[in-house]
């Protein structure tokens, strides 16, 4: 296998892009080289087989030109390839997650062929579903939905990409999966969720699904400019910086110093003098960046995985120190 090896003379390889799934993690490097490690099981990592790969490994067969964007779904893969205009996916394709027409696994890349040609903006993987924004600011999903979380009006698994039609005269600038929800901010700042709705992570008012994007009216006189969804929980950022989360919150992870759950979006008050400049939802968990370059975390943290060096959870943010207290800045993408 081709672990990432600079030759003794070349330049180091900078990361561009990274994504995590729920067991492999997929990055973009300098010189368009695809790169993943993690559990193979199901074929997320692309390299043709089913082992797990402790280092990342670089995809040697998989040379198409002018990668932009990399993303992980729990246990699948998808790459967008700006230059050709192409979406390839891979890895497990159960419920049509993969947008290849049936549910087969797939171990190396392979293009989504009803996509072909279109200019994309972001991709967006759920657990089990995926969606594509495009330049034009129309969505297409595809995959697991019986839930509704592909905006299409009915439950139906979707084996192959379709265009939400009830985002017909609206351009959507930003879309986020979670579980089995999804959310979505337009060019006008308007946010919608759809999908699954128990825990109140379509910030809608009640604990109901919907089959079709349906607009937050809650947050009127905002205008968001980021989404981002954990598992059954969402985050979104306005314009003017000010962070909102909604949904389920267990374990605290909504960050408003309890551990109930919010069916509308609720300003994070702790963090109100903030700018926030990047969030990300894990599955019980939430991180954001601020303008200045802090981070912070908060929700479950069996594992550590807040980084605020104990693994008690915490229901409101706490600043993530790093060694020297470094200002971080976010040059690429991280996703969880």
């Amino acid at each position: 296998m081709d672990s990432v090896m600079a030759a003794p003379d070349a330049p180091p390889q900078a990361v561009v892009l990274v994504s995590a799934g729920a067991s492999h993690s997929v990055a973009l490097l300098t010189g368009n080289a695809l790169c993943s490690w993690g559990r193979g099981e199901d074929g997320q990592l692309g390299h043709g087989d089913a082992e797990d790969r402790l280092v990342p490994t670089v995809l040697s067969g998989f040379d198409a030109p002018g990668i932009a964007s990399v993303i992980c779904g729990a246990d699948h893969t998808t790459a967008y390839s700006e230059e050709e205009l192409q979406v390839y996916s891979w890895g497990w394709g159960d419920f049509g997650r993969l947008g290849h027409g049936n549910s087969t696994d797939v171990f190396t890349p392979q293009p989504v062929k009803a996509l072909q040609g279109l200019k994309i903006k972001q991709i967006a993987c759920g657990d089990s579903h995926c969606l594509a924004v495009t330049m034009a600011g129309e969505v297409q999903s595809w995959g697991r939905n019986q839930n509704g979380q592909l905006g299409l009006g009915t439950t139906e698994d979707s084996l192959l990409p379709q265009k939400i039609q009830a985002f017909e005269g609206v351009c959507v600038k930003m879309i986020a999966a979670g579980a089995e929800h999804t959310s979505a901010v337009t060019e006008d700042g308007d946010l919608y969720g759809w999908g699954w709705g128990r825990y109140g992570n379509l910030g809608l008012g009640d604990r109901n699904d919907r089959l079709f994007p349906e607009k937050v009216s809650s947050v009127e006189g905002e205008k968001m400019v980021l989404v981002a969804c954990g598992w059954r929980h969402t985050i979104t950022v306005s314009e003017s910086g000010t962070m909102y989360t909604y949904g389920w919150s267990k374990y605290g992870q909504l960050g408003h110093g309890d551990f109930e759950d919010h069916l509308v979006p609720h300003k994070l008050e702790s963090l109100k003098d903030s700018t926030i400049s990047q969030i990300s939802g894990g599955w019980r968990h939430t991180m954001a960046l601020t303008s200045e370059g802090k981070l912070y975390g908060w929700g479950w943290n069996k594992f550590g995985q807040v980084g605020v060096g104990n693994n008690d959870d915490h229901c409101s943010p706490v600043q993530v120190h790093f060694p020297e207290e470094q200002v971080w800045h976010v040059c690429g993408t991280v996703l969880c």
